[in-house]
């Protein structure tokens, strides 16, 4: 029968954890790294298949591989991200009339010295 897993802490682990924990805690972080080297050659195997895949159909990128069988960690369907609201077009600043009754009298001077 498997033992319950305590959760310690830094401090429970450094300041009250008992040689046994620790070693207990040690063998358990080697065969998690163990793990991790296997995963990391399954990985590497997975490419090799897949480009050996894209040498036959001959074209990278072009097939469309399935997902897989089971849920791998890292990997599953992330929730659809919310998209951000559009942003609101910002207010042209008021221009007072008698500015913009100048502006329309520059522009005329302009286009009539063009003309001559």
């Amino acid at each position: 029968m498997a033992k319950k897993l305590v959760k310690l802490t830094f401090q429970d682990i450094v300041l009250s954890a008992d040689a046994e924990t620790i070693r207990e805690a040690y063998e358990a972080r080697l065969k998690i790294d163990e793990l991790l080297v296997k995963r990391e050659e399954a990985y590497r195997q997975i490419e090799a298949i897949e480009l050996q895949v894209e040498e036959l159909v001959g074209e990278e990128g072009l097939f469309v591989y399935p997902e897989p069988p089971v849920p791998v960690a890292g990997f599953s369907k992330p929730a659809p991200a919310a998209r951000p609201a559009p942003p609101k077009p910002k207010p042209e600043p008021e221009v007072p009339e008698e500015e913009e009754a100048e502006t329309e009298i520059a522009e005329e001077e302009t286009t009539d010295e063009k003309s001559k």
